[in-house]
């Protein structure tokens, strides 16, 4: 049986009911919605009707996402998903490093998805294969990945630790959505941070050729480093995606 642990406050789902377009968020590896609402409460002043779920796991102990896989954070997804299809006729997908894988996973399994919005997305992390294979007994926690922000001022609300066994579902996850990045053929806006110490900025490059989308575009952040959702380039982000629901929703 699970250990039941609160919800972080900061950390609780967002929801908003206006138009009939629809927006899906999706936040990232051991974060929690606070990454994403910034821009989950700017497409709500603008008319769509948001969603954004937090993940099985998150936001709220280490301990508690360690007992989950990625199956359970593709529920998450899925449940959000089936929430806004009961409101929406055109819904669009916006996530943010496995929030992007996600949203890929998503893409790739629902056609009737308008169009996506990548932010650092996660496909290739190489650095977890060659930690699980590194000689020697592999610790049970490592250090925390959030908050890598180039605004010193900016905190993403996120775990304290890793947990090495969310890791490899991570890898899995990041697996079987590569391996199917064909299937992907809506429009795509793919920002990619310059510098990220989390995601390698090649992911982006691997997405764009990966996918079938005819209406596909890489936009490069010059002043963020992973988490570009709470960072400086935060008003830049929702202004090009906003346009890109615009041009997409009909």
């Amino acid at each position: 049986m699970r250990e039941q642990y609160p919800v972080l406050p900061g950390a609780e789902p967002f929801y908003a009911e206006h138009g009939p377009v629809g927006v899906l968020l999706v936040h990232g590896f051991t974060g929690t919605p606070h990454s994403m609402r910034p821009l989950a409460q700017a497409y709500a002043k603008a008319g769509y009707t948001v969603c954004l779920p937090r993940l099985k796991g998150h936001g709220t102990h280490y301990k508690e996402m360690e007992q989950t896989t990625f199956h359970d954070w593709i529920d998450s997804v899925e449940e959000g998903y089936e929430w806004l299809k009961e409101r929406c006729g055109t819904i669009f997908v916006t996530g943010l490093s496995m929030g992007g894988t996600l949203t890929l996973y998503m893409a790739e399994r629902y056609s009737s998805i308008r169009g996506i919005v990548l932010i650092n997305a996660a496909i290739d992390i190489p650095a977890i294969r060659t930690g699980m294979a590194a000689e020697g007994e592999v610790p049970r926690y490592l250090d925390s990945i959030g908050s890598d922000l180039k605004d010193p001022e900016a905190k993403e609300l996120s775990y304290e630790k890793t947990p090495t066994a969310s890791l490899v579902q991570l890898d899995g996850l990041m697996e079987l959505v590569k391996s199917e990045l064909e299937r992907v053929a809506c429009p795509a806006l793919i920002f990619v941070s310059d510098e990220d110490h989390v995601v390698p900025p090649e992911n982006a490059d691997i997405i764009f050729r990966g996918i079938q989308s005819s209406d596909k575009e890489i936009v490069r952040l010059e002043n963020s480093y992973h988490v570009a959702t709470l960072d400086y380039d935060q008003l830049f982000i929702i202004e090009r995606s906003l346009q890109f629901f615009a041009k997409h929703s009909g």
